[in-house]
């Protein structure tokens, strides 16, 4: 199996990617057709609860949209962490992961009590940070910030960017395009691009998509003109993916 074959996903959305107008994350899940997608605005959303260590065996009858919502999980983020890429086909047989990959944090077993201190630590506890991203982000389009992320919540699992029709939609770091269509209902015309096995960014309600998949890109290049496909308004929404799950963009881009 070639690259690109293994790292095409997604999106998105619930970016994951990838929201307004963004969560609805279905993914077409078997043949070609687009009869396969339910297109119905009403639609639910959802928040992927990810069963790490579980798999599931495809059967006969099966897709990957019926497989995500009976286990709780985005058909966008199924696809996504395994590797599923268009047009979401499987086949009988086929073991599905239930959780992204990359490694999983463990609770530590609990300690033998000891008797304290009778004086406090010199310096406190580290308090808690953002996971670091070894790439140099920049932001990929000039507008207004509309929405920003929130953990937990199916509607902000990115932030949403303003802007006019045409704008240019730049890359927010080097990287590879894995995705280019509108095969995600609620992304309109998206793209994906993947820099490195951890980390993806998507690029959604483009008027226009600029490149391919299997393009080379560089940070800054433009590749998509902004737009309204799939939104109630022109604007871009943007998300940054870690081993398949969303994080909050703005701990990654330069301070306005």
């Amino acid at each position: 199996m070639n690259r690109r074959s293994t790292i095409k996903p997604l999106i998105l959305a619930g970016i994951a990617v990838m929201v307004v107008g963004c969560s609805s994350s279905v993914v077409r899940t078997s043949g070609s057709s687009a009869s396969n997608v339910p297109r119905s605005a009403s639609s639910p959303v959802r928040v992927s609860q990810p069963k790490y260590g579980a798999t599931q065996v495809v059967q006969k009858g099966d897709t990957v949209y019926r497989i995500a919502t009976t286990n709780g999980i985005t058909a966008l983020d199924l696809a996504l962490w395994n590797n599923i890429p268009p047009p979401y086909i499987i086949h009988p047989g086929q073991r599905l992961r239930l959780y992204p990959g990359g490694s999983v944090a463990t609770i530590p077993p609990p300690r033998t009590p000891v008797k304290q201190a009778t004086t406090r630590p010199s310096t406190p506890p580290p308090s808690v940070v953002a996971p670091v991203a070894s790439l140099a982000w920049r932001w990929p389009a000039d507008g207004a910030l509309l929405t920003t992320y929130q953990s937990g919540n199916p509607t902000r699992q990115g932030i949403d960017i303003a802007g006019n029709a045409g704008d240019a939609v730049r890359a927010a770091a080097d990287g590879t395009v894995v995705y280019s269509g509108s095969g995600l209902v609620g992304y309109g015309e998206l793209i994906i691009v993947k820099h490195n096995d951890q980390w993806l960014s998507a690029y959604g309600h483009n008027r226009k998509r600029l490149v391919s998949e299997g393009a080379v890109v560089k940070s800054g290049q433009q590749i998509g003109e902004l737009g309204s496909t799939g939104a109630a308004r022109n604007m871009l929404h943007f998300e940054i993916r870690l081993n398949g799950k969303p994080v909050d963009p703005q701990l990654y881009l330069p301070r306005k």
